[in-house]
């Protein structure tokens, strides 16, 4: 299985982020680490599986630092984890990146998913982000020299003032920096943040703009080499998130921390978004049963290996062969998956499909 810690900590909000967070001070990491150490002990002691991914998101987890080591060396001391696994860190680039790759190192960390988001300085401080692209830069080098070879960078697109020409800046200096893998979002104004508040002032490019930018990315990074194995991300030859494809292809992990979400024994359940309720002890809530053939339909049809149409139903078929007319997927042999313009309609083109069941 999958072990996803969640470290729900930031020194500052940005302005699009609405995942769950809060400041901090070294007190409060410290009772976050025993409070964290607890659950990890508790459910080791309950589950009798090896674990191959372990992923370190937030929030801003490379605020552990020192405790990264003491973090992982309780998982190990739970947990069967094999030899191979694959074992991330997400990154800011504005924090002190060369004590913090140390110590990742140190915790036996193998792979650093670094917050870029954008090349353009004004972009960045927009975005209320605290570093630079030299930052970001940085931070790349720094991992290289440290012996970190698989390195991931996010980037957004649809950002206010964007177009085709600032995003490609963006994206030319991402390549530059030669990642193994890229994750690109495309911005959503979510309630109860910054951005929200605001939003009749942010001068949003349209749809078709977005479109233009995205169609634009996969193009160019399709010529760089990369693999666009699911909307939203991109990876040079077998360097694809491992963790993260457990989240598409329904397999099962376990998350640990406030708002962090479970998939196990084909149950799911959670954290309460409550910080302070986790640190003093509580249980997650149940959320129903998953892994069935519409979850299996709508997970797999954001990847471009899509799936196998002997699952679905005769009329579901003949909408994939209409979508596949129109240039938005491919129907080949019994296979349907989606075309680089279907991924942008996917959410209605895979509400189609399942309405045929």
């Amino acid at each position: 299985m999958g072990l996803y810690l969640h470290i729900p900590f930031c020194n500052g909000k940005c302005a699009y982020c609405d995942f769950y967070s809060a400041f901090t001070n070294e007190e409060l990491l410290d009772s976050y680490l025993t409070a964290l150490i607890r659950e990890i002990k508790q459910w080791g002691g309950k589950i009798n599986r090896p674990i191959d991914t372990i992923y370190l998101g937030g929030g801003t987890p490379s605020l552990l630092n020192h405790r990264l080591v003491p973090l992982l060396k309780a998982v190990y001391e739970s947990f069967t984890v094999l030899d191979n696994a694959e074992i991330t860190l997400e990154l800011n680039p504005a924090d002190n990146v060369l004590e913090i790759l140390q110590n990742a190192k140190a915790a036996g960390i193998n792979r650093i998913s670094i917050g870029a988001q954008s090349g353009d300085d004004e972009e960045l401080s927009l975005l209320g982000r605290r570093h630079t692209a030299a930052d970001t830069e940085n931070a790349v080098k720094t991992a290289r020299e440290l012996g970190f070879d698989n390195i991931s960078l996010d980037l957004m697109l649809g950002l206010p003032n964007s177009n085709t020409e600032t995003f490609k800046k963006s994206l030319d200096f991402v390549l530059s920096l030669s990642p193994k893998h890229l994750s690109a979002y495309i911005l959503k104004i979510e309630e109860n943040t910054r951005f929200f508040k605001i939003k009749d002032t942010l001068n949003l490019p349209d749809d078709d703009s977005i479109c233009d930018q995205y169609l634009l990315m996969c193009d160019t990074l399709e010529k760089a080499g990369f693999c666009h194995y699911e909307i939203s991300n991109f990876a040079k030859n077998s360097f694809e998130s491992k963790h993260n494809l457990k989240y598409w292809d329904c397999e099962e992990y376990l998350g640990l921390g406030p708002s962090a979400h479970s998939f196990l024994n084909s149950k799911r359940f959670f954290y309460p978004r409550d910080l302070k309720q986790f640190i003093k002890g509580n249980t997650p809530i149940p959320d129903g049963d998953g892994g069935d053939l519409n979850e299996q339909i709508m997970l797999s049809l954001r990847l471009k290996k899509g799936i196998k149409t002997d699952t679905l139903p005769p009329k579901a078929i003949r909408k994939c062969k209409l979508f596949a007319q129109n240039g938005l997927g491919v129907l080949n042999d019994d296979i349907f998956s989606l075309t680089d313009q279907g991924m942008l309609l996917s959410n209605t083109i895979i509400s189609e499909i399942l309405e045929e069941f």
